[in-house]
Parts: C-alpha cells; structure tokens; sequence
C-alpha cells in the first residue's frame, strides 16, 4: 500500500512536462485525468472543473490548456478556424470529426496510411503528421 497524496502524480506529471505545478495547474490536470482518454474543448473542461470546485477563469483554463500541449501533456486537434479539441491521449493515432455533433474519436495509427509526405522545408524536419477524417451521415 502507498501513502500517496491524491495530487502526488499530477504534480509528478507537471514538473516532467518542465511546468510549475501551481495549484489552479494541478486541480485542472487532476480534472482532466478523472474522464480518462477523451476530447474536450476549453469550454467542456471549464465547465466540468467548475463541477468539480475548481473555480478559475475561462482565461485561465486557455492558458493551462496551451500550457499542458507545449508540455507534452495534452494534443490539439484544430478542426476548423477557431475550434480546437484538447486530447489526453498524447500516444500516435488520428481522428474521426463527426461534423455534426462536434466530436472527435480516436483512429489508430497504423489504420492510416500515407504514401508519401513532401521533404520538410530546410532547417526543418516533420516532427507528426495529425490526420482528421471529416465524416457526415449519409
């Protein structure tokens, strides 16, 4: 048996993601761990830290989340000009955007395939390719 804090492992995750973990910063990545692998949008996450008794600024739930993407934490996933889902799953895969609920599922890696990507720019080097499949009903 450990005698784990319950914020032991956020705090852990913060400071590997090279981020100082402030109170506001460990109480939205221990509500983002809670859902499991899963997509949101800021205004999803404000609303369930709200929930929870995490009382903090829309503004603040922006910063942390574009903080925790920089840090490795979290992937975005911009399905069109001005809306972005924030993904815990950080491992290789893709998505399927249901454009007509607004939602996005995982899409393992290896079901994709790309026959060639151009040469990265000089100086550059291609560091992921995100594949997002708009899918509608039919």
């Amino acid at each position: 048996m450990t005698d784990e804090r319950p914020y032991t492992s956020a705090i852990a995750r913060l400071k590997a993601a090279g981020l100082r973990p402030t109170r506001q910063r460990v109480q939205l990545l221990r509500v983002l761990e809670a859902g499991g692998h899963r997509h949101l949008t800021a205004d999803e996450l404000h609303g369930e830290a709200r929930a929870a008794g995490v009382d903090v600024p829309l503004a603040t739930i922006y910063n942390a989340l574009n903080q925790f993407t920089r840090g490795g934490l979290l992937r975005e996933v911009v399905v069109e000009p001005g809306r972005s889902y924030f993904d815990t799953n950080t491992g290789e895969h893709h998505h399927f955007y249901f454009e007509s609920e607004g939602r996005l599922q995982d899409i393992p890696a290896e079901q994709v395939s790309l026959a060639a990507l151009p040469s990265a720019p000089a100086g550059m080097r291609v560091s992921r390719v995100d594949v997002v499949v708009r899918v509608t009903e039919k």
